[in-house]
């Protein structure tokens, strides 16, 4: 009895212990339930006032490689066709990065003014690093004090109204002699494009080292050369990149894409290097005194009057190159692209052709050529080029740009590190903005007078906001001009048999996919005028 009452003893206090621990761990836990459902509470209100919106809807996409097995060859089409499916603003990833499309003008708005400084750094591919220095030009470059430095030197020094009246010679030299070469082929095909790339490329190269004595440089068939180097580079920055979307591939170059934009911009690079250095030796050997380009300074003198200058607006040797590449890329290609266009439409429209040598026979008189004073007063030639823009952007989707943090536009969240793309072909050919869309109609501009700044949103071929293209003063003087003197100096008609064609082929720029080709007949009486 002694032991089973010891043994009840023990059972009893073990109970009372363990009763008091059972106690203390239900008041442990009670209390610990009721910390959660306070800090729970607290994290859904905060969550629920906080909350990020949902991500913009859009398409099924495969694990690991996204979006990338649908994409068409016609990207452009192809995301309009999307923005009826998943609306005017829709996200799809590609690989690991995700991409926003923007369809409409409210939503540009909201990318290029309303948030400019969130949306202000670019997309920058593999290819775009490669052309421009690893980001150290103005299309590429992030925003930042080097780019912004470089825009305020290149359009307010050399594209200024000074400089650019002051090198007008070499546009009008340039183009006197294209007419004449055309003089010589008459009644013979003639390849649209390449007319304005050779007319394109000799303005250009002028303008950049009208002054330089050429030591060391092969200036024999230079243009042509050139223009081949910024089509291969073109091309090349229009090859999809599986790097781009995988960035741990990168170290591969699985497509050859880094190495073969090296080679081209190589050989750009050695040229640059070459004019520069010569301009610097021949500078030493007379004071800046003595210096004197009789009005016509070129780019390559005005960057170098920045080298040595002080308070951070010096610029290096890779600075200089890296500006000049985009002026001979950039303004080679949107400028020709858009003249083998207008050329086109203005061809494939009788009426149309009929009031632009009618507006330039009343104008430049049928016993002058055109020139740059006559470009102010050419109202329904500016209409037509303006509407050829519109039809036929020259960069389907602007240079993209990149989300510098996560941001809302349109009620959806968009990631930091989003490309953005900016449908300008789709909003430009949108019938809730424009009347009959499909029709090459350029009396429309004469009614509406957009500029090229893009403060309408429903028409911005060049961009809009600080990252709006830079090189547009010279870009809109060269069309006019080119434009002008060839519809001015010749009748234009297809080879026998030959229909219209504008058909369109997509890459980084929106060119024809057949060339345009055309024969050119006389149409002023004075044949001196061509000599």
């Amino acid at each position: 009895m002694k032991n089973l009452n010891n043994l009840l003893s023990w059972w009893w206090g073990e109970s009372n212990n363990a009763n008091a621990f059972n106690e203390q761990l239900i008041l442990v836990f009670t209390f610990s339930i009721l910390i959660l459902a306070i800090l729970w509470r607290n994290f859904r209100s905060s969550s629920f006032s906080n909350s990020s919106p949902a991500l913009p809807p859009g398409p099924f996409s495969f694990p690991i490689v996204g979006y990338l097995p649908f994409l068409s060859h016609n990207l452009h089409t192809q995301f309009t066709t999307m923005a009826h499916t998943y609306g005017p603003i829709f996200m799809f990833k590609l690989g690991s990065k995700p991409h926003v499309v923007i369809n409409t003008p409210e939503l540009a708005k909201a990318v290029v003014r309303d948030q400019d400084e969130v949306f202000s750094n670019r997309d920058q591919p593999i290819a775009a690093l490669g052309i421009s220095y690893g980001g150290k030009d103005i299309s590429f470059s992030n925003n930042n004090p080097n780019w912004r430095k470089l825009r305020k030197i290149f359009v307010h020094e050399m594209l200024s109204n000074k400089n650019l009246k002051a090198s007008s010679f070499f546009r009008r030299d340039e183009v006197r002699k294209t007419v004449k070469n055309v003089f010589d082929r008459i009644g013979t095909a003639v390849n649209i494009h390449e007319i304005a790339v050779s007319t394109e490329t000799n303005i250009l190269t002028r303008t950049i080292w009208e002054n330089t004595s050429n030591k060391g440089v092969k200036t024999t068939n230079l243009g042509a050369e050139m223009d081949t180097m910024t089509l291969n580079i073109v091309k090349i920055f229009g090859r999809l990149n599986l790097t781009d979307f995988f960035p741990s591939l990168a170290r591969f170059d699985l497509q050859g894409v880094e190495r073969d934009i090296k080679i081209q911009v190589n050989k750009f690079d050695k040229l640059f290097t070459t004019i520069i250095e010569d301009r610097i030796e021949s500078n030493f050997k007379r004071s800046r005194d003595e210096m004197s380009y009789e009005g016509k300074k070129d780019f390559v003198q005005m960057l170098l009057d920045y080298k040595d200058e002080k308070d951070g607006a010096s610029l290096s040797m890779t600075q200089m190159k890296a500006l000049l590449l985009d002026v001979m890329i950039g303004g080679t290609e949107t400028t020709t692209s858009t003249i083998e266009w207008a050329m086109a439409s203005i061809m494939n429209n009788h009426n149309v052709m009929n009031k632009v040598q009618d507006e330039l026979a009343e104008i430049v008189g049928l016993n002058n050529m055109v020139e740059e004073s006559h470009l102010p007063k050419l109202k329904y030639l500016n209409a037509t080029i303006r509407e050829t823009l519109r039809m036929y952007p020259v960069v389907p989707f602007l240079l993209p740009r990149s989300s510098s943090t996560s941001c809302t536009v349109g009620g959806y969240t968009v990631p930091k590190g989003c490309t953005i793309l900016l449908n300008v072909w789709s909003i430009h050919r949108d019938p809730r903005y424009w009347d009959n869309p499909l029709e090459f109609n350029p009396e429309r501009f004469l009614i509406d007078k957009w500029d090229y700044n893009g403060n309408n949103l429903m028409y911005f071929p060049f961009g809009s906001g600080r990252r709006l293209c830079a090189g547009i003063p010279l870009a809109e003087k060269m069309l006019m001009y080119i434009l002008a003197s060839l519809l001015h100096s010749f009748n234009w008609s297809l080879p026998k048999g030959e229909d219209h064609d504008l058909t369109e082929i997509f890459g980084i720029t929106l060119r024809k996919k057949k060339p345009l080709i055309a024969i050119p007949s006389q149409r002023l009486s004075d044949v001196s005028l061509y000599m």
